[in-house]
């Protein structure tokens, strides 16, 4: 049979390639966190029919005679540039700014993406649309230890965040030097008990001859306050009140102005996790009913030496080859790790333009390695019509 009858064969298939890629491009034009592939053709083996020769005083060299074979699929790459953002102002939405994938176990296997449309099932763990388990650090009391192996992001809904004993207390604002000796005024603030129990601490400032004093009933605690030209004459007082130090240090004293109030204390009531926010760094803080936020846990990234290596795993997702090079852990935000936007998605980096171009490009190659096989085909016709 004729060489070239195969060498169209070979391109019909190399374009038809070209086509699929290019078809499922377009297809996942705004699939989250897709990234396209483009296909690279290479020659295939040639057939040597006169071989090289050597220059000589008599002759000159010779080149060597070659008929190609045909194309084949050199590679069909991966390209990792960054997607467009979508915003979406969900709190579980991430996109990652920058270089970087998401860990995420499925069925035991270390995945990785760059979909970032994350949430907590009912058992309190985060996870992917389609159910695979997002990867990070689980917080201990508040601190996150990223120097362990990472593993599945867990934040309870019933997560509680315990109470807190008051032990500091800030009064601020003016004494009015202008008051009449003997007025008073009462300042009172809610404080708590190791158990989260709470009580009133009021403080009852009176005016007298040289300043104000002021007095905790409850705990019998006293001390005074002297002015000059409304500062402090004395360090800033501390009253000591039970277990809560009442710091009145940044109290002044100057006329015609009474907002003396208490600003401050350190004390909580348990609290139930009402919300959460991701941070640009991948901390998922929780915030509670008594007003308290604590980091709750902190997301895993990777990057590779060879992002190209990888292999499309289905679902957005990743899985490393030998070529791709082993995951390198870390935080967002680091040297080499992408940072976090929370409320947006990255979406698909296909460029239709290019897309259509190529259906384009392979459509004419298709058809032109078609027209190959019919005028071989002709060829052959005519041989076989040479005995009659």
């Amino acid at each position: 049979m004729l060489r070239s009858l195969y060498s169209g064969i070979s391109g019909l298939r190399s374009h038809q390639t070209m086509l699929d890629a290019t078809g499922n491009n377009i297809a996942n034009v705004n699939t989250v966190g897709f990234k396209a592939s483009s296909v690279l053709f290479e020659d295939s083996l040639s057939q040597l029919i006169g071989n090289p020769g050597i220059p000589s005083d008599q002759v000159g060299g010779r080149n060597p005679a070659q008929v190609g074979l045909g194309v084949q699929v050199a590679a069909i790459r991966t390209a990792f540039a960054q997607g467009s953002a979508q915003f979406t102002g969900r709190g579980g939405d991430l996109m990652i700014s920058g270089e970087g994938f998401f860990t995420v176990r499925s069925g035991g296997e270390a995945l990785y993406t760059r979909a970032g449309g994350f949430s907590f099932d009912a058992t309190g763990k985060m996870v992917t649309a389609d159910g695979a388990f997002v990867q990070g650090w689980s917080a201990q009391n508040g601190v996150v230890n990223t120097g362990q192996t990472p593993g599945t992001i867990i934040v309870p809904q019933d997560a509680v965040s315990p109470a807190r004993a008051t032990t500091k207390a800030a009064v601020t604002g003016n004494l009015p030097s202008t008051a009449a000796v003997g007025d008073q005024l009462i300042r009172d603030v809610t404080v708590y008990d190791a158990q989260g129990a709470p009580s009133t601490l009021s403080l009852t400032f009176t005016r007298t001859a040289t300043g104000w004093d002021v007095v905790e009933p409850a705990s019998g605690a006293t001390g005074a306050l002297a002015f000059v030209n409304g500062a402090q004459t004395a360090p800033g007082l501390v009253l000591t009140a039970g277990a809560v130090s009442v710091d009145l240090g940044a109290v002044t004293g100057y006329a015609n102005m009474t907002s003396v109030a208490v600003t401050g204390q350190d004390g909580s009531a348990a609290g139930s996790l009402k919300t959460y926010t991701i941070t640009s760094d991948g901390s998922v803080v929780g915030t509670f009913s008594n007003g308290r936020t604590q980091t709750l846990a902190k997301i895993s990234m990777a990057t590779f030496a060879n992002p190209g290596g990888l292999e499309k795993a289905g679902g957005s997702t990743f899985r490393t080859t030998v070529n791709s090079g082993v995951a390198q852990i870390g935080e967002a935000g680091q040297a080499g790790f992408g940072g976090l936007v929370s409320g947006a998605l990255e979406m698909s980096n296909v460029d239709l333009s290019q897309e259509f171009t190529n259906l384009i490009v392979a459509q004419r190659g298709f058809q032109a390695n078609a027209r190959v096989i019919t005028t071989s085909d002709e060829v052959l016709q005519e041989l076989t019509q040479l005995k009659r």
